[in-house]
């Protein structure tokens, strides 16, 4: 398998940036590749950046007659004294409300100080990690007393009919009631969505009211436009009607998103297996990916596609997680597992059998599947599947057992 990306656990509490410019002003060129990496990270989209050499001297040179953007970045590969005295001159010539992050070699607590004293943003010690310049940037336009971010979770068919939406409203459901994290169920799919069979809720409002409103859209509507379904679960249900087209641009649900993370620690969003710019846009925008495949070679073609396709596109986040479902078909041809797996160079987050009773009993009921047997091992999976998207995943060595308080003292003991 090849080694997955270096992720910080908290990876999905980083803000997007919203539309901001910033100029770097390097002085070495490992750091100017460092910062075209950041641009380059999904949660940098809307943020124009610019990398010039230099270092403080350039920016200083630079903004003697222009407006300065709204992040000035600057490399300091040499002495405390000529820093300090670049950005006396540049605090000359900047602009109100322009921040200033300096990156450095020393780690220097004085050094740290005397820079905060001078309105310096932030300090950064080099080397420096591509999500740690994205988290900082991403902090500086946050609010010292904001919440954090919720974490969005895009689940996706690799082929259509293999139970997606299934597995995503039994996960969301899982999540609000087994973590007890506030969550909401966002149905993409504008025509067919299923979220409101699901759940057995029929709300006169949706998520197109949201979409096709977007210069009245804020958190008061989107309160409006949601159906409660548990205490810690609320939906956005699709109309599921076929009286207009939705051709929608790639911005589509940006606002809507936006929005919902602000004030919800857990979106989980059901996109239909299309693709379409806005489909993309949600994938690969997503904090986590869920594809759900069913054992077959169509399966497999689009699973390997769509994940070399998000590597491709999301270098500092982790791979799209893989659900396989209704294994074990009667009568149909399959490749085994394992092999699917292998194949594809991931690991499984679940494997869930084929059982068409629960399954068909819970969806034509509009109930989940623990509520229609709480013993169906599908539940098991479910929860796995919770844990770690949320990124509550509790390793088997942090599982504590009966027999923990006896060796704990015989270890004191000897």
């Amino acid at each position: 398998m090849t080694d997955a990306p270096d992720v910080s656990p908290d990876t999905a509490q980083i803000a997007p940036l919203p539309r901001v410019s910033i100029q770097a002003f390097c002085e070495t060129g490992d750091l100017a590749e460092s910062i075209r990496m950041t641009a380059a990270d999904r949660r940098m989209e809307r943020a124009h950046v610019r990398v010039q050499m230099g270092g403080g001297p350039a920016a200083v040179e630079a903004y003697r007659n222009a407006p300065t953007p709204n992040v000035i970045i600057i490399e300091n590969d040499g002495a405390r004294e000529p820093l300090i005295a670049c950005l006396d001159k540049l605090s000359e010539v900047c602009d109100p409300g322009t921040k200033v992050v300096v990156i450095g070699r020393v780690n220097d607590v004085h050094l740290y100080r005397e820079l905060m004293r001078r309105g310096v943003s932030e300090y950064l010690v080099a080397p420096i990690h591509t999500l740690d310049l994205v988290r900082t940037l991403s902090d500086l336009f946050r609010a010292p007393d904001a919440e954090p971010v919720g974490r969005t979770v895009a689940f996706i068919g690799a082929k259509g009919g293999v139970g997606s939406s299934t597995i995503c409203h039994n996960v969301a459901w899982t999540i609000g009631r087994s973590l007890d994290m506030s969550t909401v169920v966002a149905d993409f799919d504008l025509a067919f969505g299923t979220a409101g069979l699901d759940f057995n809720q029929d709300p006169p409002q949706g998520i197109s009211e949201a979409v096709f409103s977007p210069d009245r859209l804020d958190g008061n509507l989107v309160d409006r436009l949601l159906s409660k379904c548990t205490e810690n679960l609320s939906l956005l249900a699709a109309p599921a009607t076929l009286d207009r087209v939705y051709d929608l641009g790639s911005d589509a649900f940006d606002t809507l998103v936006d929005i919902l993370r602000s004030n919800v620690p857990c979106v989980v969003m059901d996109v239909p297996h299309v693709w379409t710019s806005w489909s993309k846009r949600a994938l690969t925008n997503a904090d986590e990916i869920v594809i759900v495949a069913a054992p077959d070679l169509a399966n497999l073609r689009n699973a390997k596609n769509m994940i070399d396709l998000l590597r491709t596109q999301r270098p500092h986040d982790a791979p799209p997680r893989l659900v396989l479902n209704q294994v074990g078909m009667p009568k149909r041809p399959e490749i085994k597992p394992a092999e699917f797996i292998k194949a594809l160079d991931v690991e499984a987050s679940a494997t869930i059998a084929f059982e068409p009773h629960s399954f068909g009993t819970a969806s034509n009921n509009g109930q989940m599947i623990a509520e229609v047997s709480a013993s169906h091992k599908a539940n098991e999976s479910f929860l796995e599947i919770a844990r770690t998207v949320t990124g509550r995943l509790e390793s088997r060595a942090q599982k504590k057992t009966l027999l923990d308080p006896l060796v704990s003292r015989f270890l004191k003991r000897a």
